[in-house]
C-alpha cells in the first residue's frame, strides 16, 4: 500500500491509528501502520514515560503524537487557567446536576485517597502553557508526526515541528478548516467525517474527503470517520485519500485500555448506539449513547459548559462512574460510556491489533483487485 503518505511516514501501510493507549500505538506500529498517541491528558513526566516505552517496543518504527489546540475555550484570552481558576467558574447549578444524576443512579463517592489524587491532576492540556511542556518532551523523543485533533497548529508550533523534521497533521470537519490548515503551513490533513469517535463536525466522510483533497492539494489527505476494515480503506482511496486515519476500530482489541464495561457495549452496539453530545468536553464529540448523555439531553438540562470547564465538571463523575460500572444492571453501568464513531456497529470481536492491521490490507487487496478486474473486463468488451 504505497502511497505518498506511508512514504513520508516511512511505513508499511498507511493507516495511521489513533489511541490513548500506548499498548495500541506500539501494536500497530508494529503491524507495519503507524500508531499515534492521543497525549492531551497526559502530564509531562507520564508522556515521557510512555514515549520511551513505545520506543522500547517499536525500535526503529515511526509513530507520532496527538494534541488539541483549539482556538476557542475558556481562558483562552489571558491564554488558559489553572486548575483552580477552572473550579472557581463551575456553576454551583451544573455542579448539582451532576451530583444528582450520579445520587439518583447509586453511584458511591470515591475513596479519599483517589479523590486526593484527583484533585492534584492536571486536566487537559489545551493552553500554550499545557502543551508546549508536552511538545518538549515530544520533540525530544523520535516521534514523527504530531496532530493537531482540534484546531490549527500555531505557526511556532509548525516551525518547530520543522526543524526537527517532524510532520504535521491537523483534522479537519469541513473543507474551509482544511484549507487554513494548508494556509498555516500543515504538512497532513485529516479529513474526519461525522461519523468519526470524539471531536467531529456534521459532514459525511463520502462527502467531506473529496472535497477537502479538491481544496488543499497537492497536501496529502488521510480519510476519518466510519473506517474500520479495508473495504472502508478502499472507499476512502477512491476518494482521493492517500491513508487513513482510524481510532475507533482499536477500542476493542486485545491491547486496548477500554475499560471493560465499556467495551462490552462496544461489542454490543450497533451504528445508530451512537450520539454528538458535549456532555463530556464541551465541545460536540461522539459518543456511545448511555443514560449519562440521556440525562444532558433532557430539556431542564443546563448548557454544556466551554471546554475545557466541561472536562473538568464531570472528571470525578467519570471516575466514579468507572470504578463500580462493570457489573451489569446498576447504575453506573448505566451510565457508563466513551468516545466511539457509528463503525461500533461493526465491532463485535475481540482480536489482536496486528490482526486488525492485517485484515484490513488484505480485504483492501482484494477490493483493488477487483476494480483492476473490472477495468480489464471492461477494456476487453469495448
Amino acid at each position: 500500500m504505497r502511497t505518498r503518505v506511508s512514504d513520508m511516514l516511512g511505513v508499511e501501510f498507511p493507516i495511521l491509528a489513533f489511541s490513548h493507549c500506548r499498548d495500541v500505538v506500539a501494536a500497530v506500529t508494529n503491524a507495519g501502520g503507524f500508531g499515534v498517541l492521543g497525549a492531551v491528558g497526559h502530564t509531562p513526566e507520564n508522556l515521557e514515560t510512555d514515549l520511551e516505552w513505545i520506543e522500547e517496543q517499536v525500535g526503529d518504527r515511526s509513530y507520532g503524537v496527538d494534541l488539541l489546540l483549539p482556538q476557542k475555550y475558556a481562558g483562552a484570552d489571558q491564554g488558559g487557567l489553572d486548575r483552580e481558576a477552572v473550579r472557581q467558574l463551575l456553576p454551583p447549578e451544573h455542579q448539582q446536576f451532576v451530583d444528582d444524576i450520579l445520587a439518583r443512579y447509586d453511584v458511591p463517592q470515591l475513596p479519599d485517597e483517589q479523590r486526593q489524587m484527583m484533585g492534584r491532576g492536571r486536566g487537559l492540556s489545551i493552553s500554550p502553557s499545557g502543551y508546549e511542556p508536552l511538545l518538549d518532551v515530544t520533540f525530544a523523543h523520535k516521534a514523527r508526526l504530531v496532530a493537531s485533533a482540534l484546531g490549527p497548529p500555531p505557526p511556532s508550533l509548525i516551525e518547530r515541528a520543522h526543524s526537527h523534521d517532524v510532520v504535521v497533521a491537523a483534522l479537519a470537519g469541513t473543507a474551509v478548516h482544511a484549507e487554513r490548515h494548508k494556509m498555516a503551513g500543515v504538512d497532513l490533513i485529516v479529513a474526519q467525517g461525522t461519523e468519526a469517535g470524539g471531536h467531529t463536525g456534521e459532514i459525511s466522510t463520502l462527502v467531506l474527503v473529496p472535497e477537502v483533497v479538491e481544496a488543499v492539494a497537492p497536501v496529502p489527505v488521510l480519510a476519518a470517520g466510519g473506517i474500520g476494515r479495508g473495504r472502508q480503506v478502499a472507499a476512502a482511496m477512491a476518494l482521493g485519500a492517500a491513508g487513513v486515519w482510524c481510532g475507533s476500530v482499536w477500542l476493542t482489541t486485545q491491547e486496548a485500555e477500554t475499560h471493560p464495561a465499556v467495551k462490552e457495549k462496544f461489542l454490543r452496539a450497533t451504528a445508530k448506539d451512537t450520539i454528538r453530545s458535549r456532555s463530556l468536553t464541551g465541545k460536540p464529540a461522539r459518543m456511545l449513547r448511555s443514560s449519562w448523555t440521556d440525562e444532558w439531553e433532557k430539556e431542564d438540562a443546563p448548557e454544556p459548559l466551554a471546554m475545557p470547564l466541561q472536562s473538568a465538571l464531570v472528571a470525578e463523575a467519570q471516575a466514579r462512574i468507572a470504578r463500580v460500572s462493570t457489573k451489569e444492571g446498576t447504575g453506573a453501568n448505566k451510565l457508563a460510556n466513551y468516545f466511539v464513531g457509528q463503525v461500533v456497529g461493526q465491532l463485535n470481536q475481540v482480536k489482536p491489533c496486528r490482526q486488525v492491521v492485517m485484515e484490513m490490507v488484505e480485504e483492501y487487496a482484494e477490493v483493488a483487485q477487483a476494480f483492476a478486474e473490472q477495468i480489464t473486463e471492461a477494456s476487453a468488451g469495448a
